[in-house]
C-alpha cells in the first residue's frame, strides 16, 4: 500500500510543473492599485449622482445638503484617485523591475513578440498563457492608456471643479485648462466619457484577471494582495536573459 502511495505521489509530481514563490508587486504597487479601484467605484457613483440626482430629500435642500455631500465625497475621493496615479507613475521610475515603465511599454522585440501571443490567448487561438512573470506586454500597453485616461480624467474633473471654487482657491489654478479642453460643456462631456472608459476597463479586467488565474494558475489575483506569484524557473531564467 505505501508503496503504490508512493508511486502515484511521485507520478502527480511529475505530472504538475515545478514552481517557485517570486515577490512581484511590492507595497507600492498593490496599494496604489487598491486605491486606485476604489476611488474609481466612489467616483463613478457619485458621478452619477451629480448628473443624474436619484435622491430625493422630504425636507429643503437647504437642510438636507444631499448634493452638496455628494459632491464634497466626490472631490475626496478624486484627491486619492489623483495622488494614487501620481504615487504609480513616479514608482515606473523607481520602484522594482516589475513595476517598471519598461514593463509597460514593450522596448524589446521579445515583449513584442509576447504581445503577440497574449493577444492569441485573450481570442481564445491559443490554449496556454505565454510565459509570464509580472506584467504581460499586451496587459502593460493597456494600462498604459488607462493611466492616460486617469490623467484627462482627473484634469477635467480639476477644471470644471475650479469653475465654481471660490475666490483665492487653490484649485482656481486649473481655470486654465478650460478653454483648452473647448470650454465648460466639452470638459464635462470628456469628464463623462472618461468615467464609462474606466467603468468598462474595470468590468473587462476583472474578467481577464479571471481567465488567467484560472489558466496559468500563479495566484495572479492573490498576489494583488501578497505581492507573491509562483512562476516556472525557466519562465523566471529566460526573462532575466531577456534584460
Amino acid at each position: 500500500m505505501n508503496t503504490a502511495a508512493s508511486i502515484d505521489s511521485a507520478a502527480a509530481s511529475a505530472v504538475q510543473p515545478q514552481v517557485i514563490r517570486v515577490y512581484v508587486w511590492d507595497l507600492p504597487v498593490r496599494l496604489t492599485h487598491w486605491l486606485l479601484t476604489g476611488s474609481i467605484v466612489v467616483l463613478a457613483i457619485t458621478g452619477f449622482y451629480i448628473g443624474h440626482p436619484f435622491i430625493t430629500a422630504p425636507d429643503p435642500a437647504g437642510q438636507e445638503f444631499v448634493m452638496g455631500t455628494v459632491l464634497a465625497i466626490h472631490f475626496f475621493a478624486a484627491i486619492v484617485f489623483s495622488l494614487s496615479e501620481l504615487a504609480r507613475i513616479v514608482w515606473m521610475f523607481v520602484g522594482n523591475k516589475y513595476a517598471r515603465w519598461n514593463q509597460m511599454i514593450p522596448v524589446s522585440k521579445a515583449r513584442w513578440r509576447s504581445a503577440w501571443e497574449w493577444l492569441k490567448f485573450y481570442v481564445l487561438f491559443r490554449p496556454v498563457t505565454p510565459r509570464f512573470v509580472g506584467h504581460n506586454p499586451l496587459a502593460g500597453m493597456t494600462y498604459m492608456l488607462v493611466y492616460a485616461v486617469c490623467l484627462l480624467s482627473a484634469l477635467t474633473g480639476y477644471a470644471i471643479f475650479s469653475v465654481s471654487a471660490g475666490i483665492g482657491s487653490p484649485m482656481q489654478v486649473f481655470s486654465v485648462l478650460v478653454p483648452l479642453f473647448g470650454g465648460l460643456q466639452t470638459a464635462r462631456w470628456i469628464h463623462h466619457l472618461c468615467m464609462w472608459l474606466l467603468v468598462l476597463f474595470v468590468i473587462h479586467h476583472v474578467s481577464c484577471a479571471l481567465l488567467v488565474a484560472r489558466a496559468a494558475k500563479n495566484a495572479a489575483i492573490d498576489s494583488m494582495f501578497s505581492g507573491y506569484r509562483f512562476v516556472r524557473p525557466e519562465d523566471l531564467e529566460a526573462e532575466e536573459a531577456e534584460e
